[in-house]
């Protein structure tokens, strides 16, 4: 039962990977100049034809309400989501790998991230941790995605 409930969580996950992808890069490409009418679909159809593995409809006007890379400060930031799932599988397999419930790096964690807090970025509280730069390999393994 259990395998079949890790293999239901990761179906289709680097599919949505692949999408979560897109919407990074459009939002990084999107603000690097002022793209208008036609500019703004052509770039996605751009995009879509390096990540997608369906094609998307003509008809497909997601980008009108991409609301997210314009509302709250989230300009160019929409990667943010994606980054913080690696820092978070690559700490999440720190501890696992330790194999042990009482973990080093869950207690070094606690001390370091949670204790931080919004004192420093989370890139520097994440080195702190690790004592190294994150590993995006852990998050496909997180997702059931093998690396050859």
């Amino acid at each position: 039962m259990i395998e079949k409930l890790v293999k239901s969580k990761n179906f289709l996950s680097a599919s949505g990977m692949l999408r979560q992808l897109e919407f990074s890069i459009f939002d990084f490409k999107l603000h690097t100049k002022a793209y208008k009418g036609e500019e703004v679909q052509n770039l996605l159809d751009a995009i879509r034809k390096d990540t997608a593995l369906i094609q998307t409809p003509s008809y497909n006007k997601f980008q009108n309400g991409f609301a997210h890379i314009f509302a709250g400060g989230y300009s160019a930031g929409y990667y943010s989501y994606k980054w913080a799932e690696v820092l978070s599988a690559d700490a999440f397999f720190a501890v696992v790998d330790e194999g042990i419930f009482d973990s080093p790096t869950a207690k070094k964690y606690l001390d370091i991230v949670l204790h931080g807090g919004g004192s420093k970025s989370m890139s520097a509280l994440f080195k702190e941790l690790m004592d190294r730069e994150p590993n995006p390999v852990n998050l496909l393994r997180l997702n059931g995605i093998k690396v050859a």
